[in-house]
């Protein structure tokens, strides 16, 4: 299939780098002189991509800290501090900078403090400030830095907090952001002449990007990328809750990928930890990333026979072969060698922990619950595992995707099972299921009745505008999963009796090991095919409604490019998971798209229940 399609090439990111460089370069330069840079902890991996400590050595920043919530011990007469718009770091700033103005004042010493807020600043932020009364002594700044490539078709918000914040606290601070996000790359890179999106905030989204293009300035150019589609966390908890078995979902489920790197501890490297970048620049693993594993160890083997036989070229070779051989191939041969045998290791580590017979169990649990099939042998084998403390967050993970493929837990099954986890691990995890039940993650069925009235307040309160914040916050209580009836109209679980071959994948489904098919990556394929949501009302219906389609839209011109009509951005807002990543190549192979990932936040089952773990910060 990839050969019958002429994929089109991907546009240039590196460019999203240059500017956040830029940006940042620019600030630096308008505090002249030494400085010292104060950089919160969830910002230095992305900082590290954009601009490395040499480059800001270059201008003037003579030390770097990482904000601990400690007291400041520096020297400098410039402070300069790059952190989140966040309440609770600006308060910490207010409260050291007072401090240290005091310590100064009684050796007549004056210091400048300035906040450069990323991505953007917020207006509560600015409060405290006021609030704490030293707002003219601070000056602040934003760094526009929205977008991160992590990689030829990935880039990523880097905003983990956008999920909780939107979904659960009902707080749309980060929808202008996301917004924001949008508008630079259509700049860039559009105009868009195709726009689908199904979600709440995949509108508000759009309809923000859409009011920054009309006071913008037009200007007619030839677009890289035609169609859009945007699509809420929300409208597919299933697909984020399933175990990964693609290689690059299975290392960041057990090593954590962290914006694009993962850091392989001793039992890989058998020496010290050491620090990857994951992405196509590395061939061995470009291979591998999307493969099941059960294909992995094949084909790191064929690749070791590969790498053998040339090595093996260096036989009967004379002097100006051996020395073209040494400057042309060597250097590079050496560098896979070393992936390789990473690689190798990484999955030795991977097949431990997951041949284990409790990992076995919990797969052909989840493939039942998919199925619909042994509802009653899972809820048991999901007691046991509450019981027996094996994992905390594996049995929360199997609680939501039981609660949401069954729409719902009968009410005995759920107040046994709540008490059993709750008696296992901890009364204070009544936040956290008060949390998944208002996300609809894990709730009990209502008897006949309940709903109806229940639907009705939350309907009156969802439509008074007044309601502000509450209803993202109350909009999902009434909502229903209705996951088995999506998956019999688009057909996302494939008939069990059937033989799949996961070498060969045939569909999506291989992700999943033939299970199930991603319900977020299927509604894209459908919308594409079908040029819209038409035909699809029924699927929208179950899915609550809020999908849009705008053709022709925002600036774009009808003559848009061929090849650009078939590469795609597809932009998750709450995240988005490695597995969907390699179901949308493995569809774009199929289908001859490109599809561009653009994500919140990378994400998989644990940080998902993580983020809703106790109580709102």
């Amino acid at each position: 299939n990839a050969r019958r399609w002429n994929c089109p090439e991907l546009p240039d990111f590196s460019l999203l780098k240059r500017l956040a460089r830029d940006r940042l370069i620019y600030l630096l330069e308008q505090l002249p002189g030494k400085k010292d840079l104060f950089i919160e902890a969830d910002l230095m991996s992305s900082l590290d991509r954009i601009a490395n400590v040499s480059t800001l050595k270059q201008h003037e920043v003579d030390k770097l800290y990482k904000v601990e919530y400690r007291p400041v011990v520096s020297t400098s007469d410039q402070l300069c501090f790059l952190i989140r718009p966040r309440i609770q770091t600006v308060k910490w700033i207010c409260g050291e900078s007072i401090n240290v103005a005091n310590a100064d004042k009684a050796v007549g010493r004056l210091r400048k403090y300035h906040i450069i807020f990323t991505p953007q600043k917020f207006f509560a932020c600015e409060a405290v400030l006021e609030e704490q009364g030293i707002f003219g002594d601070v000056t602040t700044d934003e760094w526009s830095f929205y977008l991160l490539p992590l990689d030829d078709d990935v880039i990523s918000l880097e905003l983990p907090e956008f999920f909780r914040d939107n979904f659960l606290a009902g707080d749309q601070r980060w929808v202008r952001t996301a917004g924001s996000a949008l508008h630079l790359l259509h700049t860039l890179y559009g105009p868009f002449s195709k726009v689908y999106g199904i979600g709440r905030f995949s509108k508000m989204a759009y309809e923000s990007w859409r009011e920054q293009v009309e006071e913008g300035e037009q200007r007619a150019r030839q677009a890289e990328i035609g169609t859009v589609f945007l699509i809420d966390r929300d409208v597919d908890y299933v697909t984020p809750l399933c175990s990964q078995v693609v290689y690059e979902g299975l290392v960041d489920d057990i090593f954590r990928i962290k914006c694009g790197c993962v850091e392989f501890g001793t039992e890989v490297t058998s020496d010290k930890s050491l620090k990857v970048m994951l992405n196509s620049q590395d061939k061995v693993f470009n291979e591998i990333r999307n493969e099941h594993f059960s294909n992995v160890f094949g084909l790191l083997s064929q690749k070791a026979r590969n790498l053998q036989t040339a090595y093996d070229k260096r036989r009967g070779m004379d002097i100006k072969q051996m020395k073209t051989f040494v400057s042309d191939e060597l250097k590079g041969l050496k560098q896979e060698h070393r992936l390789l045998s990473l690689h190798i290791s990484a999955s030795e580590s991977i097949m431990k922990k997951k041949t284990q017979q409790d990992f076995q169990e919990l797969l052909k649990t989840e493939h039942s619950l998919l199925e619909g099939f042994e509802i009653r042998e899972s809820i048991c084998f999901l007691e046991e595992h509450i019981i027996r403390q094996v994992n905390m967050m594996e049995s929360l993970r199997l609680l939501c995707l039981l609660s949401i493929t069954e729409n719902g837990l009968l009410p005995k099954d759920y107040r046994s099972l709540k008490a059993h986890f709750l008696q296992s691990y901890g009364a204070e995890h009544l936040l956290t299921f008060s949390n998944l039940r208002q996300l609809g993650l894990l709730v009990e069925q209502p008897a006949g009745e309940t709903l109806t009235v229940m639907e009705s307040r939350v309907g009156k309160l969802v439509n008074d505008k007044t309601a502000g914040k509450l209803t993202g916050a109350f909009s999902s209580l009434a909502k229903k999963s209705n996951f088995r009836a999506l998956s019999r109209k688009l057909n996302l679980v494939p008939k069990s009796d059937e033989e799949y071959d996961l070498r060969v994948p045939r569909d999506m489904a291989y992700i999943f090991s033939g299970a199930y098919v991603p319900l977020s990556c299927k509604l894209v394929e459908q919308v594409l095919e079908r040029d819209g949501w038409t035909g699809l009302e029924e699927v929208t219906k179950l899915l609550n409604g809020q999908e849009f389609a705008v053709t022709g839209s925002i600036g774009a011109d009808s003559s848009t490019k061929s090849d650009a009509q078939r590469i795609v951005i597809v932009v998750f807002l709450g995240g988005c998971t490695f597995s969907e990543i390699s179901a949308l190549r493995f569809l774009g192979r199929e289908k001859g798209y490109k599809f561009i990932v653009v994500t919140t936040a990378i994400t998989n089952s644990s940080r998902l229940i993580e983020s809703l773990l106790g109580n709102i910060a």
